[in-house]
């Protein structure tokens, strides 16, 4: 029998044979199946003309099961037990006692601003599952989804797959890091001419806010490079330097920093932080706790 063939079997029936082979008695099996004595009688009726067998012979005021009627118990029970696991797992999911591995794609601005927050509460609510969190982008996050190697992401995004899932957690705003004492705003001469530091993935030395300049008819110069938001903390601090960060990553850095935040002297497009998952886990009953842990945690307006 091929996996097509199944459709034609009545879950209900490998239940009822399951009971009738232990209880040994219609009676007592419709008693406990909640079922009318000759509902049993018919489910019987089918089960054996389904397996060919006899299945239950009577023998004096009770009934025997065949040889055959034991081996199909033997293999159905651990696959009844397997399905019975695997509804119970979907339809339930306890945060305070679930041991899952929850693996959650981050982009740096996401994960140094917004995850501690979440992290504070999944340890709350689940303190025994296990986050692993992998650096993603927008050109990472396709691929890191169709592998597995995360079940959910949130980045900046862009080309999606067809069945891929996304929500928009907010609007990101940018805002200009600065360490120096001036107390005056920055004008669009000082933005251009000021030196720039630009945190960069891939080590490139430009980026959108660089379009944004040239349609204004000015250009910037960048002169340093990082991978991380968080080393701006201790770079720009005392510096000429100059940082376009998300708004709420200025949030996080400015903190007990000697840093400050201030609007850019020209209009820059605002992008998205989205969260973005597959089909395959998108009614998994964990992973749908985990994504509203996301949108509270990490959305701008909920």
């Amino acid at each position: 029998m091929n996996r097509n063939d199944l459709r034609r079997i009545d879950l209900n029936l490998l239940v009822i044979f399951e009971t009738l082979m232990f209880e040994r008695n219609l009676t007592r099996a419709a008693e406990k199946l909640f079922l009318g004595q000759p509902a049993v009688s018919s489910a019987l009726a089918r089960l054996r003309d389904l397996f060919d067998d006899p299945l239950l012979v009577r023998n004096g005021r009770g009934f025997e099961p065949t040889l055959r009627a034991l081996a199909i118990l033997r293999e159905l029970q651990p696959a009844m037990d397997t399905i019975s696991s695997a509804v119970s797992r979907a339809r339930d999911f306890d945060p305070a006692t679930n041991r899952d591995t929850f693996r959650i794609g981050l982009s740096d601005d996401a994960e140094f601003a917004l995850f501690p927050q979440l992290l504070k509460q999944i340890r709350e609510e689940a303190p025994e599952v296990v986050v692993v969190v992998r650096r993603v982008n927008f050109l990472l996050m396709s691929g890191m989804l169709a592998s597995g190697e995360i079940s959910v992401g949130v980045s900046y995004t862009t080309d999606l797959p067809a069945n891929a899932k996304r929500r928009k957690l907010r609007d990101m705003a940018v805002k200009v890091l600065r360490g120096d004492d001036r107390p005056a705003p920055l004008s669009l001469d000082d933005f251009s001419e000021r030196p720039h530091a630009l945190v960069s993935f891939s080590g490139d030395l430009c980026g959108n806010i660089d379009n944004d300049l040239a349609r204004v008819g000015r250009t910037r110069r960048v002169k340093l490079a990082v991978p991380q938001f968080s080393g701006l903390r201790s770079i720009l601090p005392g510096t000429e330097l100059l940082a376009c960060v998300p708004d709420f990553a200025a949030a996080a850095l400015i903190e007990g920093s000697g840093l400050r935040a201030e609007d850019p002297p020209f209009p820059i497009a605002t992008s998205e932080l989205a969260m973005v998952w597959g089909e395959v886990t998108d009614n998994d009953p964990g992973e749908r706790w985990l994504r509203s842990m996301i949108v509270e945690h990490m959305a701008a307006e909920r």
